[in-house]
């Protein structure tokens, strides 16, 4: 799937909205998830994971709500988004004051989206394609690391786990958005609050969704 191709079936498939927790955010949400899927399948020629790039996620939406709340959390400072999904929490972070912020993804299609939500709210937001877990936490220069909704697979979540760990030790401040997915770490996380999510039936099975951002001691 190319860029130019991708923007297309976007738009097609997508409406610009503000999500209920993140008034101050427009993102591209899609409109219903089987149709979108199928047009992705057929504009990759092949079977493609489901497009849930095209959704706000719970805990992104959670750290989003939580930095436009708490904006000195990221105030001049540079913030690493990863796992950015559609880039809901980077945006804040832009919105929240922070002097840098990068959105990071190993999705083409999460950082083509982060790249189009980006610029429908007219913020400057760097973009990554690359598995950062792959090398030791860029800290410095980042500062702030958010994860939103990364503790849903648990090869992933031992790896992600282990990577932000990690950049703590290295005197990274570390926030989680977590719905309470099957691999968050159970212990080394200090809640810091937590808010009722507007979520997509059709993703999560509920139309709200309990989440908490949480800090990684």
């Amino acid at each position: 799937m190319t860029r130019e191709g991708f923007a297309d079936l976007l738009f097609a498939h997508t409406s610009l909205l503000c999500p209920a927790a993140c008034p101050e955010v427009q993102t591209r949400e899609a409109t219903s998830l089987i149709p979108l899927w199928e047009a992705a399948e057929k504009l990759a020629g092949a079977q493609v994971e489901p497009p849930f790039w095209a959704y706000s996620w719970p805990g992104g939406q959670a750290l989003a709500r939580y930095v436009l709340d708490q904006p000195e959390v990221v105030r001049a400072k540079a913030v690493l988004d990863l796992g950015c999904g559609n880039g809901i929490a980077a945006i804040a972070a832009w919105l929240a004051g922070a002097s840098r912020v990068m959105a990071n993804d190993i999705d083409p299609a999460a950082i083509w989206m982060a790249e189009i939500n980006s610029a429908e709210n007219g913020v400057r937001v760097e973009l990554c394609l690359e598995d950062l877990l792959l090398a030791d936490p860029p800290v410095p220069p980042f500062q702030v690391l958010l994860a939103g909704d990364l503790f849903y697979a648990k090869e992933m979540a031992a790896r992600v786990e282990a990577w932000l760990r990690e950049a703590v030790s290295l005197g990274g401040e570390v926030l989680v958005g977590d719905p309470s997915r099957t691999y968050v770490p159970r212990e080394g996380l200090r809640l810091l609050t937590s808010y009722e999510i507007a979520v997509s039936p059709e993703i999560e099975g509920v139309s709200l969704r309990g989440t908490r951002v949480l800090r990684m001691e």
